[in-house]
């Protein structure tokens, strides 16, 4: 399943801002040249002055995205979706700043950072909710990981975030155990 180009690339941001809080790995944004490397790999243009308080804002989001991926149903990610949009004052608007072709932002000139990655990360999981559903929104089954993903497999069967390594690392340790419990005391 592909999405659209925009929807495309807010998911990417949501499901990297969110996977980058350090549940299984040691936190991707635990400092400022963290920050500003994210930024300039997800291409975030013109992010403004970085400080600690910008840094904290930013990792505030990320508790408040995986909640869209932990919802109990598609009710409750969209009224959290929404609010993102509203709290960010979400407008989209055409732009061509900086020589690049006509692009979409989601927040007006000079909104702060953190509202400008949760309005495009909201876009992009509205998204995957407009032309998915919520089910498409998936956290990883490997206890040992929990990072979150979007299923686009055809048939929503995804499990894994990364299938070669957790569902590898998973279906061994399936396999360990039926073969402790074989074995018995």
């Amino acid at each position: 399943m592909n999405f659209d180009s925009y929807t495309d690339c807010g998911v990417v941001l949501a499901v990297d801002l969110v996977n980058s809080e350090g549940i299984s790995e040691p936190d991707e944004l635990g400092d400022l040249e963290a920050l500003r490397t994210f930024l300039e790999d997800h291409e975030i243009s013109a992010p403004g002055p970085l400080s600690a308080v910008v840094l904290g804002e930013v990792m505030a989001l990320r508790p408040r995205l995986r909640a869209v991926f932990e919802a109990a149903d598609g009710a409750a990610a969209a009224r959290m979706i929404n609010d993102l949009l509203q709290e960010t004052a979400a407008l989209p608007q055409l732009t061509d700043h900086d020589g690049d072709a006509w692009h979409l932002h989601f927040t007006p000139p000079g909104a702060p950072l953190a509202a400008r990655l949760a309005a495009e990360a909201a876009m992009g999981l509205a998204g995957v909710m407009r032309a998915g559903g919520h089910e498409r929104l998936g956290i990883c089954a490997d206890i040992a990981c929990l990072e979150v993903f979007v299923d686009a497999s055809r048939n929503r069967s995804r499990r894994f975030c990364n299938p070669d390594l957790c569902g590898n690392r998973s279906s061994v340790a399936a396999h360990r155990a039926r073969r402790r419990a074989m074995a018995g005391p």
